[in-house]
């Protein structure tokens, strides 16, 4: 075993790997970026190396900064987390010439799943099921529909250069093929100037089921399937292992066809194999088929460790030290159910924007697992990916386990940036996942429903006021109780207090009025039980009651025009400002693309809100902006 490892990440993943290294006595060296010099994997490490800039390219995309890292601290080993360097075969190569070892694959098995086209090659020279296809040259139409027969109906015509759904046809049986062929091929050339189309198997209930596998370079074994069905723009967003519905037949067929694919390119680590399965007629070993090979670990690698009770994280060091592999395919089994949950800062009815900002207070509920990165006081950059924990559940069914996430989710308490706690609550609550009816478009299908805000509580207000007026300890600071008997508070709508006494309280909203008191369990409002809790910034309180209810507390001297405001193009979140596409006194229409801003892995096209001219172009390509910024004024309207 390594005495000592460097760990190329950051975040979550940074801080899971470290715990282990811990538990096998192995020292851990974290790295860092400017923006990352206080953060909690820097704290968790023996040791920490500066590496650069807060940029992913000044800093933990600097393959050079971090084996220089490893070499000056006498780290044996890298481990690479997922995501920025960890399928990268050239840092594989550095590493290894560096005399090091790379905790993963070896560069040529990354490699050979690096290309799609080829890696499905592969895989069907190996006997592993993929997506039957046309993605050859012959555009004749009678070649096209004799594609069409052979691959099976119903098919997906799709644009070679497509994008948007242009180009894109499905065709539910022969008699409709040469029209839908014509009528794609005619929408390519107008959108792309090309018309060359391919023809793909229409999976009409696709389902997102992998495989983890694991290897020692020469024989692997699986440790059973993940469903990661439930996703939005193809991200996932819940993972559950075992996948519901899953008959022995189909794992066994998955299991070894993903152990075939690991085997055939010599895989020694722990590695993912990535299927997409029709469920249209349930679970059924015929209807699966290879999408690609993750050659690293996964963001949702915890609900198989926690079925198998395996530490994958453990298996790595001790493979990629020299160990054979911990167990044989027979000593594997389930135990239970479990889930993961992504809970990220996004605001989720603006169309799950990342968001930033320093988070004033962070709970997480007792009694399931919370892989984090974060810590209260800790802030969520624009530079890096927005997560704030993965919450997991594992209980002896699939309902309990369930249950226990929606419950943890619920209980869960983050102050300081919006999130999406709400969203993930109700989802975990939805009637057609708990039945596990689940499929790829479930998330989009009821969007409306699952995003909608949160109803705001009566009692959430009054303990808003409360918390606003610095009376949540129950002291009167700041009321003179021999006084005028009522004060104005600060509120996002009219508010006042009537202190009665320590822990006792009339808050006035509107026309509405609340009896307030401090009992031993916490404050009631009106009589009734709340079990509420509460954090404060600088310019909010939240309170926490059936979910997180954000108050901002005006400043009094703040002055702002709404008509000025009206002809502002402002920064929706903090990010870097990639294109410009207007320039001052261009004449613009509703609906015409302004800029574009980049921000945690996610693009944002700004638009003209009416008819105008532009006034001032107030940023440049390349400028790194504020949530809020102005970016660009249009003339006042006469």
């Amino acid at each position: 075993m390594f005495s000592k490892i460097l760990i190329a990440n950051r975040g979550e993943i940074a801080c899971r790997v470290i715990e282990t290294a811990r538990k096998l006595g192995v020292a851990s060296v974290a790295v860092y970026s400017e923006a990352d010099a206080q953060a909690r994997h820097v704290a968790m490490a023996d040791e920490a190396v500066a590496i650069g800039g807060p940029a992913p390219k000044d800093s933990y995309l600097r393959a050079e900064a971090i084996i220089a890292a490893a070499q000056q601290t006498g780290a044996q080993a890298i481990h690479p987390g997922y995501g920025f360097l960890s399928e990268n075969p050239d840092f594989v190569e550095a590493v290894e010439a560096a005399g090091l070892t790379f905790i993963g694959p070896s560069a040529k098995a990354i490699r050979a799943m690096g290309l799609k086209d080829a890696a499905k090659a592969l895989m069907e020279k190996a006997g592993v099921p993929v997506v039957p296809g046309y993605h050859g040259e012959n555009q004749d139409p009678e070649h096209l529909a004799g594609a069409a027969d052979t691959i099976g109906y119903p098919v997906l015509i799709k644009a070679v250069a497509g994008g948007g759904g242009k180009g894109m046809r499905l065709v539910e049986k022969p008699s409709e093929f040469a029209d839908a062929l014509a009528s794609a091929q005619g929408e390519a050339q107008t959108a792309f100037g090309n018309p060359a189309v391919l023809i793909e198997k229409f999976i009409s209930a696709p389902r997102h089921i992998e495989v983890q596998v694991f290897g020692d370079g020469e024989k692997a074994v699986h440790l059973f399937e993940r469903d990661c069905s439930l996703q939005r723009r193809h991200q996932k967003v819940i993972e559950e292992a075992p996948a519901p519905g899953m008959t022995p037949e189909m794992r066994e067929a998955m299991g070894q066809a993903a152990t075939r694919a690991a085997e055939a390119i010599g895989y020694k680590g722990a590695g993912t194999v990535e299927f997409i399965v029709d469920g249209s007629d349930g679970l059924r070993p015929d209807r699966f088929w290879f999408m690609e090979m993750n050659t690293r670990l996964q963001v949702e690698h915890p609900v198989t460790e926690a079925i198998t009770g395996v530490d994958l994280v453990e298996w790595q060091l001790r493979v990629a030290s020299g160990e054979p592999l911990p167990c044989a395919q027979e000593d594997l089994s389930i135990t239970g159910h479990a889930f993961e949950a992504r809970l990220y800062a996004e605001d989720v009815p603006a169309g799950f924007l990342p968001a930033t900002g320093t988070l004033s207070h962070l709970r997480f509920a007792e009694g399931c697992r919370a892989d984090t990165g974060v810590r209260t006081g800790d802030t969520i950059s624009p530079w890096y990916d927005p997560m704030i924990a993965k919450v997991i559940t594992h209980g002896p069914t699939r309902a309990t386990a369930l249950g226990q996430l929606a419950r943890a989710l619920e209980e869960t308490e983050v102050a300081g940036t919006v999130t999406n706690l709400a969203f993930l609550a109700r989802l975990a609550r939805h009637e057609g996942f708990a039945a596990g009816k689940v499929d790829t478009g479930l998330i989009g299908r009821e969007i409306d429903t699952l995003s909608a805000p949160v109803a705001t509580p009566a009692a959430a207000k009054a303990l808003g006021v409360i918390a606003a007026a610095g009376l949540w300890e129950g002291a009167a600071s700041g009321f003179n109780l021999w006084g005028a008997p009522r004060r104005a508070v600060p509120f996002e709508e009219e508010a006042a207090i009537r202190v009665h006494g320590p822990g006792h309280v009339t808050v006035e909203l509107g026309e509405v009025s609340h009896d307030c008191v401090l009992a031993e369990d916490g404050w009631r409002v009106d009589g009734a039980k709340t079990g509420a809790r509460m954090a404060r910034d600088a310019d909010a309180v939240t309170i926490f009651l059936h979910g997180a209810h954000r108050f901002e507390i005006p400043d009094l001297l703040a002055r702002g025009s709404d008509a000025e405001a009206s002809d502002l193009t402002l920064a929706p979140m903090p990010g870097l400002v990639k294109s410009v596409f207007v320039k001052a006194g261009q004449q613009v229409a509703a609906g015409d693309r302004l800029a574009i801003m980049e921000a945690m892995k996610m693009e944002h096209t700004m638009l003209a809100a009416r008819d105008g001219v532009v006034a001032e172009v107030l940023v440049t390509a390349g400028a790194q902006v504020e949530a809020g910024a102005a970016l660009i004024r249009l003339e006042e309207e006469e």
